[in-house]
């Protein structure tokens, strides 16, 4: 029997059906997330409250197949610890044909690129995350870290350095100065490889566009990662053909903002995320995510951009490829 006909009888048990939770996300003893990995915490932030820890059900597959663009499959979440081919095989079935695993230290981007190169559905992203540059700055260990990060993003299967930018969120005054020098690095690094670059932006949307703005030489594509902006940042992004990557958080009660800048922004440079395991979006906020939920997302958006949604599928996908190159 050939590999691809095992592959696709394989994916033929294991189907998915809509409005009920995946069978490789539901709870069992020999799934439980005991290897090691890095679990999400069991409280949501800013609040504390216990968050639901079961997998959301499944929502109606897309009609044109779209890539999750910011995924952290080396993340466990919840009780249920969850192979990447399994995370994948559940995507695939409801319309997300792949995703980008993204790194934030040395150990996921190692995890990233180890996991792309043995899943073709997968490409890396790799990275030291804004919030690791003071604490590795401060260590002596910034240079070897970023030094491992350049090696990992010339193999094949990465796509993109990130992700990186400013976080001014969870990292104070002090640590301002680490961050912008570790994004300066990352970005010379992506332009040096022609990769993408992934950034993460919060509460730093100035400073993130006056270091791009300053910046000798820009990657051909710049992704603004679960895009946190208004709709005066879209417009800057509109005008110098950044991508605004949208995730669960569009569909939140309280991110007008989000809508209005998704509602103006150029549809060419629209793209879609989960940032699995976090940001699952409405009706499900505060329960573990994953790529299988994307259509929730991509259905707000449609109605958002008063278009068909098999359009705006199309138009993602091809958003992806030209900001990332092809999945084949």
């Amino acid at each position: 029997m050939s590999e691809s006909r095992q592959v696709s009888e394989s994916r033929q048990q294991t189907p998915v059906t809509p409005g009920r939770t995946p069978e490789a996300y539901v709870p069992a003893p020999e799934r439980a997330p005991e290897d090691g990995a890095p679990v999400r915490d069991e409280s949501e932030e800013g609040s504390g409250r216990r968050r639901r820890l079961e997998y959301p059900p499944a929502p109606e597959p897309l009609p044109v197949s779209v890539i999750d663009n910011h995924a952290h499959l080396d993340f466990r979440d919840g009780q249920v610890a969850v192979s990447v081919e399994a995370a994948l095989e559940a995507a695939e079935a409801v319309g997300v044909a792949g995703a980008i695993c993204v790194g934030y230290d040395v150990a996921s981007s190692e995890f990233s690129v180890t996991a792309s190169a043995a899943e073709p559905r997968l490409k890396a992203a790799v990275a030291l995350h804004p919030n690791e540059a003071p604490q590795l700055t401060a260590a002596g260990e910034f240079d070897a870290a970023f030094a491992r990060i350049a090696e990992l993003a010339r193999q094949d299967q990465v796509v993109a350095v990130g992700e990186t930018g400013l976080d001014y969120f969870r990292t104070g005054a002090d640590g301002v100065a680490a961050q912008q020098e570790s994004f300066r690095r990352h970005i010379a690094l992506a332009v040096e490889l022609d990769l993408a670059m992934q950034i993460h932006d919060r509460d730093a949307h100035e400073d993130v566009v006056a270091v791009l703005q300053d910046a000798p030489e820009l990657p051909r594509s710049v992704v603004f990662h679960c895009y946190s902006g208004d709709a005066e940042l879209a417009r800057i992004c509109n005008a110098h053909g950044w991508y605004m990557s949208f995730a669960g958080t569009v569909t939140f009660k309280n991110a007008q903002h989000l809508r209005e800048a998704l509602e103006i922004a150029d549809p060419q440079l629209i793209l879609v995320e989960t940032d699995t395991p976090f940001l699952t979006p409405h009706p499900h906020r505060g329960r573990p995510n994953a790529p299988y939920l994307i259509p929730q997302t991509m259905r707000l958006m449609a109605e958002v951009r008063q278009t068909g949604l098999d359009s705006l599928c199309q138009q993602v996908m091809l958003n992806t490829v030209q900001a990332y190159g092809s999945w084949t």
